[in-house]
């Protein structure tokens, strides 16, 4: 039985795959291979890519975030921990323009890893974060991907900074979401409960 006889294996269709990928690259037409991969295939193969790359983070129970597989610290304001703790327990997304529903989880995390600030500053500084015409809720996302940029390049980084995601609907009429979110593979999170 020859080979057009019988079904290729998983790993020779892998390897034709790879040789008709080449032959369109070499041909100057990557567009078609994006077209038959197609974008959300392609973003599922690049965090299978970067999975190796990424670093576990793990935040410890007096609130240090991590990368335990770099061994390095994100060092990062108890205000930014915050914000990042309020995104890491949404892996959906959440709207700026909709933080304000979410103003007593981002107190609640403020409070515990600013444990010495008085409540009534905690208080001030989230109303300022959830108010959709205050810039205060960008000032500390850039911040926080600064911190990630200046740690890893920024492919890897993407993975862990809060990024735009825009999502459509459609009922009767077609609408987006625009949600922030952190990329990160939730498996590769650890939160350590207090002692």
């Amino acid at each position: 039985m020859g080979t057009t006889d019988r079904q290729l294996t998983l790993e020779e269709a892998s390897q034709e795959l790879r040789k008709l990928a080449e032959r369109l690259v070499a041909a100057g037409r990557k567009d078609l291979l994006l077209r038959a991969i197609g974008v959300p295939m392609l973003e599922e193969l690049r965090i299978e890519a970067a999975r190796g790359k990424l670093s576990r983070l793990v935040i410890t129970s007096d609130y240090r975030f991590i990368l335990a597989d770099y061994r390095q610290e994100v060092e990062l304001q108890p205000v930014h921990k915050a914000v990042y703790l309020l995104f890491l327990a949404h892996p959906e997304g959440i709207e700026f323009k909709r933080l304000a529903d979410y103003r007593a989880e981002l107190t609640e995390y403020y409070m515990q890893t600013a444990k010495w600030m008085d409540k009534e500053k905690i208080d001030e500084s989230v109303a300022k974060l959830v108010n959709p015409l205050d810039n205060a809720i960008n000032e500390k996302c850039s911040r926080i991907k600064k911190v990630f940029l200046d740690m890893m390049d920024e492919y890897r980084a993407s993975y862990y900074f809060i990024s735009s995601h825009t999502k459509k609907h459609i009922a009767g009429r077609i609408w987006y979401e625009r949600l922030k979110v952190i990329m990160l593979p939730r498996e590769l999170v650890e939160i350590r409960n207090k002692k």
